[in-house]
């Protein structure tokens, strides 16, 4: 009738990681978020301190960049960062971000592990 064997499986992604590669875009070509000038984030990304953050300011930035990371669908990630500096801008947000989400976006764009 039923199965009653125990099965093993690999341990289960931390709840943030659970569909985070199908939110990185395929490449970086799309990101077409401003270079300069202010975002604001909905509500649904941004519920709690800053919703609004000017991309000329590196903290602000990188602080826009780890919500779109950590929060952010791949549609968000698209409209809201910019390619050129999220290139510039990889090595401070890999330092700040779990290793096996680095992982899964240098996978994807292998030019950001370069």
């Amino acid at each position: 009738m039923g199965h009653t064997g125990s099965v093993t499986s690999p341990a289960p992604l931390p709840s943030r990681l659970i569909g985070a590669a199908d939110r990185i875009p395929d490449s970086l070509a799309l990101l077409r978020g401003p270079s300069t000038g202010r975002v604001s984030l909905p509500v649904r990304l941004a519920w709690s301190g800053l919703t609004e953050f000017d991309v000329t300011d590196p903290r602000q930035r990188l602080t826009l960049y780890r919500t779109l990371l950590d929060c952010g669908q791949r549609d968000d990630i698209i409209r809201y960062a910019n390619a050129g500096l999220w290139r510039r801008d990889w090595p401070r947000i890999k330092r700040l971000t779990a290793r096996r989400l680095v992982a899964l976006w240098e996978r994807r764009i292998p030019e950001l592990a370069g």
